[in-house]
């Protein structure tokens, strides 16, 4: 009996309740799954993220959210093998599922490591404190809260895991529940990552729901708390978009759309060097990876007229290798479209491009298919040949540059010189990547901040970075993806600014201390309290923000600026020679800046056994004032954060960092040196 995927909403799986749409196996048209597109009450869906889901990840810090989403990659590892198994079904061979079950699971892997670039906090304090009045009583702090609503993540049919993955993993890390709306071809490999997402308990009620119907109406009753993301065709993408509520509301909507992606081969790049071998490479791969079905795949191969020839042979002989079939045939490089549908509407738009780019590779309306003993069916499947095109005046034939065709389809192209390349990869009007085959920095450099303004993401490609680069077609969480114009003009991932798009920024002013107290993060000028105990004879817990020590005075003499640079090795004039000083900013010997900084540790430091483990590092140094002999300094010491750690295993210390604030000012009061040290501190609770 054909299975009917449900849809996990308010808290169970239920079916839908319209007529069942038939979703097919890519590779034989047998159908595999039944999928009711409509009966969703979106209006209580959204309200129960909002209530239930919401608070409880708000109530969580980034530590613990980060958490949560490694326990969520580890248990998904697991499991991964099943889904390869289904992902077989979508056409898609094992190494084109890599990137969509592995890839995705190494999402939730990269997110969870983030959290380390956060407070151990629910809330995040943004960027420098900002000083609002003469007096220093007056100030403000950016400060990044969860929205209270949710994200809608409506997604394509091409990445079916990766594409959730990749989303909501920023999502949880911000602090917001996660609506996932997949297309409606795929769904059944969204609804199996789901369905073990849910079984493992990790995410807290109301975290996660799914909805593998059309999902129309959904945007009816998304509110300006919410945040909205869309994957998929520009057309689409621009009418959702313009949806009244989006409008009215002001939701956050992020699209991310297919591009007319470029690949351009440098003029260095001749026949027989590393540049030239992988622009070919990059531009098969690109080809027949996932059957062409990436929203980063190269669209347009942009080489030196001159080496338009070459490109075509060469380009032809590697795509002779690739072997088309059933994905989990023997000997097979490329499987099939995700389904009939989606093979009809390509064949339809390499019709269209055709008329004026004649296809110099591939055939349209044959394709030779291994696999037909595993059921593979040219007729009944999604298979294609890949398609190369030829524009030789690419200025004048502009569909190539405006109609993408979805699928093992690229279309080749000359220029003369290099600002006509960089005029050609523009000509797509906004895309998510391109790519620079080139061994030339200049070129590059000039390549480079001519496209900028029209592109997402740019790769240089060369002989030196070849055995470690991820590729043309291969975003990272770490860096954006997205593009400007016809690409959507959003963007997805990209470390902490990902993260930042599901949180509200605000303006918090007031007073040092009462901005310390709302941010836990001391704010210079902020009252302090100081104990008779040294603080570093105080155990993390213990430590207040805005703990101060106060140290004794030193008075600097010419012979610790003597020492100093004897011991350092810094005998940089300014220190040791004082009729070299004509034209300089000095009056006289200055003392160096890192004596000073060292002086103030030996002051601020208690030399007895403590809570105190270990110096972590120095995040920021300044010297504001010289420092000659016969100054009088001391130091003042202040708890300015605490961030604790995990424990790595059983056997390890439970700890933290304390990042402090050093100030060395003179006995006029001046403050001659600031930084901010760090330190790592045991826990009292070593449990």
């Amino acid at each position: 009996m054909t299975p009917t995927l449900e849809n996990y909403t308010l808290g169970r799986w239920t079916p839908g309740a319209a007529d069942p749409h038939e979703l097919r196996d890519a590779s034989t048209g047998e159908v595999i799954a039944l999928a009711n597109t409509e009966g969703f009450d979106f209006e209580q869906i959204l309200a129960y993220g909002r209530r239930v889901g919401n608070p409880a990840l708000r109530r969580m810090t980034f530590h613990e959210r980060g958490r949560m989403l490694k326990a969520l990659a580890f248990h998904l590892q697991e499991k991964k093998e099943l889904f390869y198994e289904l992902s077989y079904r979508s056409g898609a061979t094992r190494a084109d599922s890599w990137i969509d079950i592995e890839g995705g699971i190494g999402n939730l892997f990269a997110n969870a490591s983030l959290r380390r670039k956060f407070p151990d906090k629910p809330f995040y304090v943004e960027g420098e404190p900002v000083g609002l009045s003469k007096g220093g009583t007056f100030m403000a702090q950016h400060l990044l809260v969860p929205r209270e609503g949710v994200a809608v993540h409506i997604n394509a049919y091409n990445f079916p895991i990766w594409g959730m993955l990749e989303k909501i993993a920023v999502n949880l890390l911000a602090g917001m529940p996660a609506v996932v709306k997949p297309a409606v071809p795929s769904a059944y490999l969204t609804e199996a990552v789901v369905r073990e997402i849910i079984a493992s308990g990790i995410l807290p009620e109301g975290a996660l729901q799914l909805v593998v119907g059309s999902g129309q109406g959904i945007l009816d009753h998304v509110t300006y708390q919410d945040v909205v993301t869309f994957t998929g065709s520009a057309a689409t993408g621009a009418k959702l978009r313009a949806h009244p509520r989006i409008i009215s509301e002001a939701v956050p909507f992020t699209l991310e759309a297919d591009s007319l992606n470029a690949a351009v081969l440098g003029s260095d790049a001749r026949p027989g060097t590393p540049e030239f071998d992988l622009f070919i490479k990059e531009v098969r791969k690109e080809m027949t990876a996932k059957c062409g079905q990436k929203c980063t795949a190269i669209r347009r191969a942009i080489v030196p007229a001159e080496l338009l020839e070459d490109v075509q042979i060469a380009l032809g002989k590697a795509l002779a290798q690739t072997t088309i079939g059933h994905p989990q045939a023997e000997g097979v490089r490329m499987g099939a479209l995700a389904g009939r549908e989606q093979a009809e509407r390509l064949r339809e738009q390499v019709r269209q491009l055709a008329k004026t780019t004649p296809i110099v590779y591939g055939d349209l309306e044959n394709v030779e298919i291994l696999g037909k003993e595993r059921g593979a069916d040219a007729a009944k499947g999604a298979f294609i040949s890949p398609i190369v095109l030829r524009n030789d005046h690419p200025f004048q034939h502009l569909d190539s540059h405006e109609l993408e065709a979805f699928g093992p389809v690229v279309t080749l192209m000359p220029y003369h010189d290099p600002s006509e390349a960089v005029a050609l990869a523009n000509l797509g009007k906004g895309s998510l990547v391109c790519s620079l085959a080139t061994n030339d920095p200049r070129l590059a450099q000039d390549f480079v901040l001519g496209a900028a303004t029209h592109h997402g993401r740019i790769l240089v490609l060369n002989g030196e970075m070849a055995k470690e680069s991820t590729g043309h077609g291969s975003p990272l969480p770490q860096l954006v993806h997205g593009g400007p114009g016809r690409a959507g003009g959003g963007q997805e991932m990209g470390g902490i600014r990902g993260v930042e798009h599901f949180m509200q920024r605000v303006a918090l002013q007031g007073s040092p201390s009462m901005l310390t107290a709302i941010t836990e993060v001391y704010q210079t000028g902020a009252k302090t309290v100081e104990y008779d105990k040294h603080p570093f004879q105080r155990y993390f817990e213990e430590l207040e923000i805005g703990e101060t020590y106060t140290t004794h005075k030193h008075t600097v003499t010419e012979a610790d600026i003597s020492a100093f640079a004897g011991i350092s090795g810094d005998n940089f004039y300014a220190h040791v020679d004082a009729t070299s000083l004509e034209g300089t900013l000095f009056t006289g010997r200055v003392a160096h800046g890192y004596y000073v900084l060292s002086k103030a540790a030996g002051m601020f430091v208690d030399p007895r056994k403590g809570p105190v483990l270990l110096n972590y590092g120095l995040d920021e140094c300044r010297f504001t004032k010289p420092v000659y002999p016969g100054t009088t300094i001391g130091v003042t010491l202040t708890v300015k954060e605490k961030i604790g750690q995990e424990k790595r295993d059983e056997n390890d210390i439970a700890k933290g960092i304390v990042r402090w604030l050093v100030t060395v000012t003179d006995e006029t009061k001046e403050t001659v040196a600031v930084a901010t040290i760090l330190t790592m501190v045991k826990k009292k609770n070593q449990e």
